[in-house]
């Protein structure tokens, strides 16, 4: 699927987050009270964020600069990811003798109930995605796990024979069952904790939370369905 024209240079898989560490305290930071209670610590501050999400952006305009792309951002989880790395990719055009016009489509998947993940994935607002035919392809989402929904979702994109596909995900898992599909750009890469904030839910709460941090035992009953 790779473009011979764009071979980015290997990178490493983001800044690694040591299975041991605690995290920061919450008394560090300003969250909403009404998640007092539901939170275990911040992972990911929001400052650490904006500046991870800049790298990310100057990797991918030293890629893929000049080459029209379509960027597919898959909700909910990644809108705010998604919102932020195009600003920032923007304002790089803006400044530089190099630009990449960008079209922006949103797509949803859904698979965990709680914090379980399901093998019932749906994707909503992919039925036809031929616009992608022979087009860049950037795809943006928020966290990968295992593997096996990004593994999906590319096989589905596929199908439409996009130029090239790439995919900038803000937070990789260590899971054991990793199925080695990584993203191209990795943010963060972390233990296996559930995390939300930043756009990340625990069953549509918790996305009004600017910082990336550990649900709680009780936070996960507080909202279970």
């Amino acid at each position: 699927m790779a473009d011979a024209s764009v071979q980015p240079r290997r990178r490493s898989g983001g800044i690694v987050i040591n299975d041991d560490w605690p995290g920061y305290s919450l008394d560090l930071f300003n969250y909403p009270a009404h998640y007092s209670g539901d939170l275990e610590c911040v992972i990911v501050p929001h400052g650490v964020i904006m500046d991870r999400t800049e790298r990310l952006a100057r990797n991918i305009m030293d890629d893929l600069g000049d080459h029209d792309i379509v960027v597919l951002c898959v909700l909910k989880g990644g809108y705010q990811f998604c919102a932020d790395l195009v600003d920032r990719i923007k304002a790089l055009s803006h400044n530089s003798s190099r630009s990449l016009p960008m079209r922006v489509h949103f797509i949803r998947l859904k698979s965990y109930r709680n914090d379980q993940s399901t093998e019932d994935l749906h994707i909503l607002g992919a039925e036809d995605l031929s616009f992608l035919a022979d087009k860049n392809v950037l795809i943006v989402e928020a966290i990968v796990g295992t593997g096996k929904t990004m593994k999906t979702l590319l096989k589905h994109v596929e199908a439409f024979r996009p130029k090239m596909i790439k995919v900038a995900g803000l937070l990789v898992k260590r899971v054991a069952q990793n199925s080695a599909c990584l993203p191209d750009y990795v943010g963060f890469e972390i233990p296996n904790h559930f995390v939300v904030g930043y756009a990340l839910d625990y069953n549509e709460y918790f996305r009004d939370l600017n910082h990336i941090c550990v649900i709680s035992e009780s936070g996960k009953m507080k909202y279970k369905v």
